[in-house]
């Protein structure tokens, strides 16, 4: 008869009760408060599904192989880089390059806000010197948190999968969390950093018309010149580039509305539950994995407020205004972030709309933090 010693009910540990309260806490962010739905339901029943005993969804062989379902799509799509490079092809067919090219000093923002990821890398690297017993960070695992502060869940995947596999799911959780919670995170650091005259400043709505001759050699040049000059790059501008020249072609349709839709839902929700799929109690419930959550938000936060003070900066050099929110836009959550922007655009000023000159910084923020990851992947590989 079936008894309760049969059932997995006596396998549950504290840490996995904690784990089903955040898994349960990510599912009601993705429903309730629609952030990052998703990103956030995927990752948060994945969280649940780990977490219940016995399950054998993580279970791999003696000899390494997986036998799990997830550890299947773990091993084949997050640790082989196959799903996040594949979901830059998605990203990229669902990206304007329009705003970046109408007015290109955007592009410096972009680069100016991955302050944050250097900043986080030096942090984590002190850490891990000052706490050797404590924390096992070194340069590799260094870098690989760094990247959080990019604002960009695959490219944080894709770097830790080569240089800190311990490290995917927490990195990963912590990436797309803060992503989910730019609108929250970010206007008290724009707040902190600009007074109300400079968040009031105008910028005229429309950007220079952009030909498609221009928007077809983008991605071309764009992914010849970077993959050049940073080869470890190759994979996600490769795809970004890729995903979007099938849009601004005009003659393949069909292969740019699957990429966008069908394919980019596909690999979402691979993506999610095997994230959430490694965030074991074994696995999550370490003083490193809050240290990292920790640095995760200095990343972010830096990256933020770099890129609103190189705004500022160049108001120093340029005729027309920039108004300095839409450095703080340079963060790859894109379109999150540029939203947050306009919002508090059109809060200071009635008349702004802000939201296409932000989109600049925030696509140039992709490419930035793409190529931070090749330059890392380059010299510590």
């Amino acid at each position: 008869m079936f008894g309760l010693y049969e059932s997995a009910f006596g396998a549950l540990t504290w840490g996995n009760l904690v784990m089903l309260l955040i898994g349960g806490l990510l599912i009601y962010l993705g429903i309730a408060r629609k952030m990052e739905p998703l990103l956030l339901v995927p990752i948060g029943f994945g969280v649940l599904l780990i977490n219940l005993p016995l399950g054998g969804l993580m279970e791999v062989g003696a000899d390494g192989e997986p036998i799990g379902l997830l550890a299947w799509v773990f091993r084949g799509g997050i640790t082989t880089e196959l799903i996040p490079a594949f979901i830059f092809l998605g990203l990229g067919a669902m990206t304007d390059f329009g705003p970046l090219i109408a007015d290109p000093k955007t592009l410096i923002l972009g680069a100016g806000a991955q302050f944050g990821v250097f900043f986080a890398l030096i942090i984590a690297l002190l850490l891990g010197s000052a706490f050797p017993d404590f924390l096992d960070i070194g340069i590799e695992e260094a870098a690989a948190i760094g990247i959080i502060g990019g604002a960009d869940g695959p490219t944080a995947i894709f770097t830790a999968s080569e240089l800190a596999p311990n490290l995917i799911g927490v990195i990963a959780v912590s990436a797309y969390t803060y992503m989910a919670l730019v609108p929250i995170i970010l206007p008290p650091v724009i707040r902190l950093m600009t007074s109300k005259e400079e968040r009031a400043i105008y910028m005229k709505p429309q950007l220079r018309n952009v030909s498609k001759r221009e928007k077809l050699f983008f991605p071309i040049i764009g992914a010849a010149v970077i993959i050049l000059l940073v080869p470890r790059s190759a994979p996600l501008i490769g795809m970004f580039m890729f995903g979007n020249l099938l849009v601004v072609s005009g003659v393949t349709e069909r292969l740019a509305e699957t990429a966008a839709n069908a394919f980019m839902n596909i690999l979402t929700i691979l993506l999610g539950l095997s994230i959430g799929a490694f965030m074991s109690a074994e696995n999550f419930l370490q003083g490193e994995s809050l240290v990292i959550l920790g640095l995760g938000v200095v990343a972010f936060v830096t990256s933020a407020t770099a890129g609103v003070l190189l705004a500022k900066l160049m108001n120093l050099f340029v005729k027309e205004k920039i108004n300095p929110m839409i450095g703080a836009a340079g963060l790859s959550a894109v379109p999150m972030a540029s939203r947050v922007v306009q919002r508090m655009g059109q809060q200071a000023n009635p008349r702004n709309f802000l939201l296409m000159h932000a989109m600049g910084p925030n696509v140039a923020g992709v490419i930035g933090t793409a190529t931070a990851a090749g330059v890392f992947l380059g010299i510590l590989e």
